[in-house]
């Protein structure tokens, strides 16, 4: 789908993490799909489909204990001026960065400063007034601005084993040993391409390590994105910033779950990304 990258700049963000992000774009996408055949036709798309996933964002913050998304805070308040150094700013910040904003001003500041929507539209998409939104703006602006310098926080395996697990699992990979990493699956595993396909099954499984296997333009290290341990896929050319990642899922020292962003490598723009030595 064309607008999943921007709908995904959008989630991530208010998230606070790229792959809670993806798991929120699917949530809208799911509920744009069954809203759509009550429509004859709809006038703005991309507006609609953004207010589907302002709302998916709003409840999955009420399952996290925070209320208000869009309060009426300061409506005195004036628009920032400082609107290029703003963009720069937002555009540039990773993604956990905007957790220092409560959601109405990460939803005004990504809006405008990142996808680039005038205030009529994001008043549209998150059903606040004008003022609020200029409000919003203003105060997530320099909250960011703030948070700009602040290092990322120090990050350590919480779990010795899966760490153990995940870095035999990536020096196999690395070493094209791929019947020694199915033989790390569990019977039922999962597999979802995301983006792509799903797959269940060892068997079916073994076919998506084979293609890995007729490949050799990549390395993989262990390591993790927004917190969350992930192998991290390179290009054998460069070693800036991964080109994806996948998610793997332990029981009982077998893998039953894989989540491989391959096909969805937009996922990564803004993800904090640290590898582990």
């Amino acid at each position: 789908m064309e607008m999943r990258p921007r709908l995904h700049r959008y989630c991530a963000r208010m998230a606070g993490s790229v792959i809670d992000g993806d798991d929120l774009v699917q949530d809208a996408i799911v509920g744009a799909l069954s809203a759509a055949n009550r429509f004859a036709s709809i006038e703005r798309p991309d507006a609609w489909l953004f207010r589907i996933a302002h709302n998916a964002v709003r409840k999955e913050m009420r399952k996290r204990a925070l209320r208000n998304l869009m309060p009426q805070e300061d409506l005195e308040m004036v628009e920032d001026s400082r609107s290029d150094t703003a963009s720069r700013i937002a555009v540039a910040a990773s993604v956990r960065s905007f957790l220092a904003l409560v959601p109405s001003q990460r939803a005004a500041v990504v809006l405008k400063d990142v996808l680039g929507y005038s205030l009529e539209e994001i008043c549209e998409v998150t059903d606040a007034t004008l003022p609020a939104v200029k409000a919003s703006l203003h105060r997530g602006r320099e909250n960011l601005r703030l948070r700009a310098d602040t290092p990322p926080a120090t990050i350590g395996w919480a779990d010795s084993k899966n760490r153990k697990l995940l870095d035999a699992y990536v020096d196999r990979f690395n070493a094209h040993d791929f019947a020694a990493v199915a033989d790390m699956l569990a019977n039922d595993v999962k597999l979802s391409l995301v983006g792509n396909s799903e797959m269940e099954g060892a068997t079916a499984v073994k076919t998506y390590l084979g293609n890995y296997s007729r490949q050799s333009d990549w390395r993989v290290h262990s390591g993790f994105v927004d917190l969350q341990p992930a192998m991290l896929f390179y290009s054998r050319t460069s070693t800036e910033r991964p080109t994806h990642f996948a998610l793997i899922n332990w029981h009982s020292g077998n893998v039953i779950n894989i989540r491989d962003y391959r096909y969805a490598r937009y996922v990564l723009e803004g993800a904090e990304v640290v590898v582990s030595y």
